[in-house]
């Protein structure tokens, strides 16, 4: 009986998905997401457009990249950025506000490369001594993770220490740079970091130290066939979506 009843629940499920997509015309819903949603959404996307058959173009960088192209007049139907750069486009016109919606949540961890002997980053004073001992470390300079970073290093009192072996990148993420030797530590989102076969989670940053971020998603304000737009986001939070988000080391809503 469980197993039946799991099974109508599966099937209305892909019932009410299909009828969202099914009132209009198959549409191209051209998405602006943070990096920290590339492997949730890579998945989820292709569910989607089988599903309504929209047709999905994911365009993704660092949110505070993304924000900039927004402000500066680019377009897309839906944006999937941190929750602080999705109100400051809604507060500008660039995104409406009654579509706003939250996606997913995640934390910032530290990684090395594959194999590699897994440091104590347990507490704060022992997170120090790891980014201390290390011969280099990396992390991506721009977005939310990268100007929390910078200050807690400084609030840590080790910022001049680490200056000379710390790489600070653009537009290549960390576990990357990790996963082909060229630093010991890199830190980033975890969602960041388990895509990448070369490299593994050391573990989240310390409780006490640790960056959580909030991912929102809104429609372009500019969208005048919103409803594809607004069946994706909904599709992204439906339950079945946070089974994939939090493989992705995301957690839903």
């Amino acid at each position: 009986m469980k197993m039946r009843a799991h099974a109508a629940a599966a099937n209305l499920a892909f019932a009410l998905l299909v009828v969202l997509g099914a009132g209009s015309t198959a549409a191209e819903i051209k998405v602006a997401s943070s990096n920290a949603i590339k492997t949730a959404l890579e998945e989820l996307a292709p569910q989607f457009e089988k599903t309504t058959e929209h047709k999905v173009v994911l365009v993704f960088d660092a949110a505070a990249s993304l924000k900039g192209r927004i402000e500066k007049g680019e377009t897309f139907d839906v944006a999937i950025l941190t929750a602080p750069a999705i109100d400051d486009l809604i507060r500008l016109g660039k995104l409406a506000e009654a579509t706003r919606t939250a996606v997913a949540k995640s934390g910032a961890g530290v990684a090395i490369r594959k194999g590699a002997q897994k440091p104590d980053i347990t507490t704060t004073e022992a997170f120090k001594r790891t980014l201390l001992e290390a011969k280099s470390i990396a992390y991506v300079e721009q977005g939310a993770t990268g100007i929390y970073l910078k200050s807690l290093l400084t609030r840590l009192g080790i910022a001049e220490q680490l200056k000379d072996k710390t790489k600070l990148l653009i537009g290549v993420p960390a576990a990357e740079v990790v996963a082909k030797g060229e630093a010991e530590i890199g830190m980033t989102q975890i969602s960041e970091i388990l895509p990448f076969p070369g490299a593994e989670l050391a573990g989240p940053l310390p409780p006490d130290i640790q960056l959580y971020t909030a991912f929102a998603a809104a429609v372009g304000a500019s969208v005048t066939e919103t409803d594809a737009a607004k069946a994706l986001i909904k599709f992204l939070t439906a339950p079945a979506a946070g089974t994939v988000l939090t493989a992705k080391g995301l957690e839903p809503g």
